[in-house]
């Protein structure tokens, strides 16, 4: 029967969505090298075959994989990206500035949004995969840098050039952001170290109000050293 069949097609696009889930964590442990095909579909729990089948191979199933991390990422801030996107473009064509006080509440939604996402579990596979190609980067990293990560630090670059009163552009601002990210990113990146200091066992309600204080906070800081305070 045809892999379009429409009798067919809910449970094709289970088991390939299964595939792709699986491959995140498999790519994420092992590598592309140490990923075995057999890995791959054990971990999936589905036969050999589906992935030639729904991927050509293990190299497609290795980017499809990558793909769909960066649209699980993209699901989580799709609403503020948009909603930013459109407000830029606004502030373009009317060639106006966005305001110190707006960026830092669009800045503080979006740390707030990554700081949840990278202290859940969920986010444990995502970080391996994508540490893995930071380390060494393939065309993985390339489709998901160019469809989240560069879209996402654009905008945090135009937010903390607006805060800041300088170009977007600018390498300054570049390393700002950068830099910025990077006091996020730590929780995840470092999860067992944050989690040990804080003495947390978990990520209750709690701690991700904590979170939501911290985040409001670093965003705060911003420019304090220019007196440019929210």
């Amino acid at each position: 029967m045809a892999k379009n069949d429409p009798i067919m097609q809910p449970r094709g696009d289970a088991t390939r969505d299964k595939l792709l889930n699986a491959a995140i964590d498999v790519f994420g442990r092992y590598g592309f090298d140490g990923a075995t095909t057999r890995k791959l579909a054990d971990a999936a729990g589905v036969n050999l075959q589906a992935i030639p089948y729904y991927f050509g191979g293990k190299e497609g199933l290795f980017i499809a994989a990558a793909e769909h991390l960066a649209s699980l990422i993209g699901g989580h801030v799709d609403d503020l990206r948009v909603v930013l996107q459109n407000r830029f473009a606004e502030l373009d064509v009317e060639s106006r500035q966005m305001t110190s006080a707006e960026a830092r509440g669009f800045l503080t939604q979006m740390i707030e949004r990554m700081m949840m996402l990278f202290v859940s579990k969920q986010s444990e596979s995502w970080a391996r995969f994508i540490i893995r190609e930071q380390m060494e980067p393939t065309e993985a990293f390339q489709r998901i840098y160019g469809k989240i990560m560069r879209p996402m630090i654009e905008m945090a670059r135009r937010l903390i050039g607006a805060i800041l009163g300088e170009n977007p552009a600018s390498e300054h601002i570049r390393l700002r952001t950068l830099s910025f990210i990077g006091s996020v990113l730590v929780f995840r990146t470092a999860h067992a170290a944050v989690f040990a200091q804080l003495e947390w066992k978990t990520a209750g309600p709690r701690e991700l109000e904590i979170l939501q204080r911290h985040a409001a906070e670093l965003v705060a800081v911003l420019g304090a050293e220019k007196g440019d305070r929210p």
